[in-house]
């Protein structure tokens, strides 16, 4: 019997872009525009441009580099597009688009490259998602997406395809707490684990060998990755379940759960008109338990203009305080005046953050963030803890919750990501006013996939993109080599300073 790398990587390999269906081609030609925007967002920020001084920037000949540096820079804004399961575009986008400028690529390699990167390297982080590591702290979803993104541009035998992916996870990186929220380090969270499935590639073509079961062995990833392994999510439904249905995309900065308390205070915003911090009394905002743990996890960091950059973009109190004071949140809220602003900062200690029973439920019944992976383990899920979330279902008053979710889902075509928040402000004058959304704006449902295109349009224009790389990667199957380089280099283009914006 193969291995799941053996099964996985010979079906990436041998992917034929017309056994693709049109959505998912819709789909993956908007997440390369979005991750261009993450980009930008990242190289106009100061610690983007701190680390463009440390790696170079996006656009330089040595892919390797280049891929890295992509990877650090759309990530720790969080502006970076997820799925079920995992963070994908840092590296399954990222690394494509290096390695389509370096061997000019045309519009249909590299959207070969990313969707058979976003398979694999989704369907390898769902396999351990019921475990302590989830979202970016998943640092291994980097590794697949790195290895299959490169080789799906480049090519490579299905030997050399199990060897990169085999060797990348013999030694895995794993997300220390401490540094991921009080320090920098969280800005290398895409770019290490990019940079070692790189690395992975080269030992793998010069014909080192890895061992092709490090998944599944008893002692393997799996066994030390996650607290109910779920193997089978590697391999199921490959080529009719497609993980790249299930992307939700950022359309503001922002950690787990902010971006619909964030939305709902847009709107808040506009029915109520401008804002002053003596006009509002309290601000309630009700969410899923995920949502709530990170909150308080990032509390005790949370020290004003002070707070440490790539923890404070996971704050909810300070993305709906600026959102309730300003209409929006966009990469420049966390950076120069804007960030100083102490009206910010005097009603974010305004905001409660609470958690609703029955939004963890409904988080639970979706696909995304939990769900599927729930469905997968049946009865296996009772032995789930929530790891780093630090408590488990019996404990949210959830026992029983995956007794009534039903099989795993045969197609992702409807998969919905169901991260709800009910943000309430009650102003100074005894005026209440509420609004609540279920799943937010560019997330993966109905919404998301009617209008994909246009938010992810706006995402990137918002950024200073041009108008012309929008409307040619809008026809991303059609495009020819020298045309999608011209494009992307346009696209990574030096952005205005956010401090100056």
């Amino acid at each position: 019997m193969p291995t799941l790398l053996e099964e996985l990587s010979g079906w990436a390999r041998d992917l034929d872009l017309d056994d693709v269906p049109e959505p998912v081609l819709r789909l993956a030609g908007s997440q390369v525009l979005s991750q261009l925007a993450a980009a930008r967002a990242g190289m106009a920020h100061p610690l983007g441009r701190r680390m463009i001084a440390a790696f170079g920037p996006p656009l330089q000949d040595d892919p390797v580099r280049a891929a890295c540096s992509l990877a650090g820079l759309t990530s720790w804004l969080q502006m970076d597009d997820t799925a079920y399961a995992g963070h994908l575009g840092n590296s399954t986008v990222t690394v494509p688009l290096a390695y389509a400028l370096a061997g000019q690529a045309d519009g249909r390699d590299l959207l070969r490259a990313v969707v058979g990167a976003n398979e694999c390297a989704a369907r390898v982080t769902a396999a351990a998602t019921l475990g302590p590591f989830r979202g970016q702290s998943a640092t291994h979803t980097a590794l697949v997406g790195a290895v299959a993104g490169r080789f799906g541009i480049t090519g490579a035998t299905h030997r050399q395809w199990v060897d990169a992916l085999a060797l990348a996870f013999g030694m895995p990186p794993r997300v220390l707490s401490p540094a991921f929220l009080r320090s920098d380090t969280k800005m290398l969270n895409a770019l290490v684990p990019v940079r070692a499935g790189l690395d992975a590639c080269d030992a793998a073509l010069a014909g080192l060998s890895g061992a092709a079961d490090i998944l599944e062995h008893p002692e393997g990833f799996l066994s030390r990755f996650s607290s109910v392994p779920l193997p089978e999510a590697v391999t199921a439904g490959l080529g009719r379940r497609w993980h790249t249905e299930t992307l939700s995309f950022k359309l503001h900065p922002g950690g787990p759960g902010v971006d619909s308390a964030v939305d709902c205070a847009m709107e808040l915003a506009a029915e109520l008109g401008p804002l002053r911090p003596g006009d509002v009394a309290d601000v309630l905002v009700e969410t899923s338990y995920y949502t709530v743990f990170v909150d308080r996890k990032v509390a005790p960091v949370v020290a004003g203009a002070d707070t440490p950059l790539t923890a404070l973009v996971m704050s909810t109190p300070y993305g709906v305080a600026t959102a309730l004071l300003t209409g929006g949140l966009e990469p420049g809220d966390y950076a120069g005046a804007r960030l100083a602003d102490p009206d910010r900062w005097e009603l974010a200690e305004r905001v409660r953050v609470e958690h609703d029973p029955a939004m963890t439920r409904d988080s639970f019944r979706c696909e995304v963030p939990f769900g599927e992976a729930l469905r997968l383990a049946g009865d296996r899920a009772a032995r789930w803890e929530f790891g780093s979330l630090g408590s488990d279902l019996d404990a949210l008053g959830l026992s029983g919750l995956t007794a009534d979710l039903g099989p795993p889902s045969e197609s992702f075509a409807g998969a919905r990501k169901v991260t709800g928040a009910r943000v309430t402000v009650t102003l100074a004058d005894g005026r209440t006013a509420v609004r609540e959304r279920a799943v937010p704006r560019g997330a993966a449902g109905p919404e998301t996939r009617a209008a994909h295109q246009e938010l992810v349009r706006e995402k990137f224009l918002r950024t200073g993109g041009p108008v012309a790389v929008a409307d040619l990667l809008a026809g991303l199957p059609d495009v020819p080599a020298g045309r999608l380089a011209a494009a992307i280099r346009a696209g990574l283009a030096e952005c205005p300073a956010t401090e100056d914006a």
